[in-house]
């Protein structure tokens, strides 16, 4: 999957499931991606700071990074570290199917 494509399916996914952190400046939409290898929780959050994204395998935060161009090499080393655990096609396709 394109990286065009998974950004889009993502930002559609915030506007459709966002949540605001509290002050209405922050606001935050989780994936939670369960599979037999664990489990990996995508938090993207925007706020006057820029879009920032918390990646937590196993419920342990990963890395935390600010930007789409930091989003796709933290993924690519989620994938590396965590094999079989992020599968970008079946994971944004999941997210697509909910929007």
């Amino acid at each position: 999957m394109q990286h065009t494509e998974i950004r889009e399916i993502f930002e559609a996914y915030f506007e459709k499931y966002k949540k605001t952190e509290g002050d209405r400046s922050s606001w935050s939409a989780v994936w939670l991606e369960s599979s037999p290898n664990g489990t990996l929780e995508l938090n993207m959050t925007k706020c006057p700071a820029g879009t920032t994204f918390k990646i937590f395998v196993n419920r342990t935060k990963i890395t935390e990074v600010i930007g789409w161009d930091a989003f796709f090499p933290a993924m690519n080393m989620v994938a590396e570290k965590h094999p079989g655990l992020y599968d970008a096609e079946k994971l944004f396709t999941d997210m697509k199917f909910v929007i």
